[in-house]
């Protein structure tokens, strides 16, 4: 059975270095039977070093027991005589630096054209289930700008690794079983009381304040006049917190529809419980039957408090044979189920429904809890499914450099949908994606609606406007090309590549063949803010190669009397533009043809 193809040019460069390898051994210069995991091909730190980089001579040295500088110095004479090489550099003490031949980038540029909508897509995920689950937020009130962030980054990275080839399933865990939906019940139940006419005054403490309660109360009193008056809380309750949570995660999916996201499944809480089946207590039961349940006490915390220390005989998990720190309660004094115990089961539930490969993405506060959820879900799933954490940090939101206040208790916050409605979803997303989730982000909502290179959103779907501009000029120079996207590129794919010849051509045609590595990445490490900076620095040597021809007329991407040279150009146009378009799709953002 043969190999598949190499799926871009990084994984073409290293088959040739495994090639270099194989032929070391193969003259008995190398041991047989070498591990090639680790051996990578990249771009160099310094682009003055080379094209591509590969540390093979490092990572193999002491397994092939000679040294690195020695080894790089023989796998340099193989690579030299690739036909993709143009030079090889050792440098330092055994790094190997490759530039490759200038019909390499040709060749790239034309593997863009020809691949168009599917250029950079992987086939590494090789249809592998993936549960992406994100947002879940409480389902108490609409959703603040603190949730904006975990939305935007989950969904990106389902988006992500979906085009990595990843079988992606969105998921949102409504938590309507705890304490906080029957505060919804008895805050919507006031403002029940307060549609049927009655003076509620001021809301007590501890009640949800807001005025979003409203149309709630008001829906309650139009469904069951003043029936609920005379029942005991034990029979409204429940009705109420019903109606209350149905009407929250309405309101919540509208917000999520306006920021470009969709879940493909809402998973209730409740549901564990409910129906006459209870999820919770099987799980406990299976996880005892694997001796890893037992009854005993957990010892006082040493320095930080531990939040369910409770120095009474209960109900424990072994968590600390998963990596834990200490072993954690399942049941509560009144006989319920911790949050924990409930969130055991609902992970086993994913695992029972096909995902080995797990993805949740919380906020900030609840980074003391990863440890506990994926020895949790070790040992529920016995070591076959594997959770990653995303933890996505504060989002700090200003307004023209100075801070806007919000406090979702006091009814004051600033709503997602507020932002929304201010700066628009690209804006949004694309920002939300511009710094690394665990790095808190200043959002200001004065500074996303400048147009100019500090607003980095603006600036790559410039890119790709900027593009499209350039394309309709060109038809003054040639008329026969097309508007339509595959057959611009198809009729461009017929260009002389040979023809671009300056070095800011060939940096952009080096940006072009990063792409799909750079999406596979992207997509082992859960980064989708890479996309967000490659389209970024993408975008950045494109507008610097047209400021170049407007002070250079010989780099100009039209030269009315250079036909050949200008579909050149235009096949690097058109290379860029599929790019940014792909990666801002990527991201959940639009690829404006026009910026207004």
């Amino acid at each position: 059975m043969t190999e598949p193809a190499p799926s871009h040019l990084f994984a073409r460069v290293l088959a040739r270095v495994h090639v270099a390898c194989a032929a070391l051994v193969a003259s008995g210069e190398l041991p047989a039977g070498l591990d090639l995991s680790r051996v990578v091909v990249e771009p160099p730190r310094d682009a003055a070093h080379g094209d591509m980089a590969t540390n093979a001579a490092m990572v193999l040295a002491r397994e092939a027991k000679t040294k690195p500088r020695d080894l790089a110095d023989r796998l340099a004479e193989k690579l030299r005589a690739d036909p993709l090489i143009a030079a090889v550099e050792v440098a330092g003490p055994g790094f190997i630096n490759l530039r490759l031949k200038e019909k390499v980038w040709t060749d790239a540029l034309a593997a863009v054209l020809g691949a168009g909508d599917g250029y950079g897509r992987s086939r590494l995920g090789a249809g592998e289930k993936v549960n992406v689950e994100y947002v879940s937020a409480n389902p108490t009130g609409p959703m603040h700008v603190g949730h904006c962030r975990g939305a935007v980054f989950g969904d990106a990275l389902a988006g992500l690794l979906a085009f990595a080839g990843y079988d992606v399933t969105r998921e949102y865990y409504i938590n309507d079983a705890g304490a906080q939906v029957d505060v919804l019940a008895c805050s919507a139940f006031l403002r029940y009381r307060e549609a049927l006419g009655e003076e509620i005054g001021a809301i007590p403490d501890g009640l949800y304040p807001g005025d979003y309660l409203k149309p709630v109360g008001a829906a309650l009193a139009r469904d069951h006049g003043r029936t609920l008056l005379q029942q005991p809380e034990s029979e409204w309750l429940p009705l109420v917190r019903a109606r209350a949570i149905d009407m929250m995660m309405d309101e919540i999916r509208t917000d999520l529809a306006a920021l470009n996201v969709r879940h493909d499944v809402f998973f209730s809480e409740r549901s564990l419980i409910d129906g006459g089946t209870d999820r919770v207590g099987a799980t406990i039961d299976d996880l005892r039957a694997r001796g890893e349940i037992y009854e005993g006490r957990l010892s006082p915390p040493k320095g930080a408090p531990v939040e369910d220390w409770e120095d009474r005989e209960q109900t424990l998990f072994r968590a600390t044979d998963f990596g834990d720190d200490v072993d954690r309660p399942l049941k509560k004094s009144d006989g319920g189920y911790t949050y924990f115990a409930s969130d055991i089961a609902y992970h086993r539930t994913k695992f029972d429904r096909g995902f080995a490969n797990l993805v949740d993405v919380w906020g900030a506060d609840h980074g003391g809890y990863v440890k506990r959820m994926q020895a949790a879900v070790a040992a529920v799933t016995g070591g076959k499914a594997v959770l990653d954490v995303k933890i996505v940090q504060l989002v700090r939101l200003l307004r023209n450099g100075q801070p806007v206040k919000m406090s979702k208790r006091a009814g004051e916050f600033i709503t997602l949908r507020d932002v929304v409605d201010e700066v628009g979803s690209d804006a949004v997303r694309f920002m939300m994606l511009f710094r690394k989730n665990d790095a808190t982000l200043d959002f200001d909502l004065g500074k996303v609606l400048e147009q100019s290179r500090d607003n980095p959103v603006f600036y790559v779907q410039y890119g790709h406007a900027r593009g499209h501009s350039v394309f309709r000029n060109a038809r003054e120079t040639l008329p026969d090309l097309p508007e339509d996207t595959a057959a611009r590129a198809a009729y461009l794919r017929e260009a002389r590549l040979e023809r671009l010849s300056d070095a800011s051509e060939f940096t952009l045609m080096r940006q072009l063949a990063l792409y799909p590595r750079l999406v596979e990445a992207a997509a082992v490490s859960h980064e989708p803010h890479r996309i967000a900076f490659y389209l970024y620095d993408l975008a950045s040597e494109f507008h610097g190669l047209w400021t170049r021809g407007r002070d250079l007329p010989h780099l100009r991407f039209i030269i009315p009397n250079d036909v050949e040279v200008t579909k050149a150009r235009l096949a690097l146009v058109q290379g860029v533009v599929s790019v940014l378009a792909s990666g801002l799709s990527v991201l959940g953002v639009h690829a404006p043809d026009e910026m207004r």
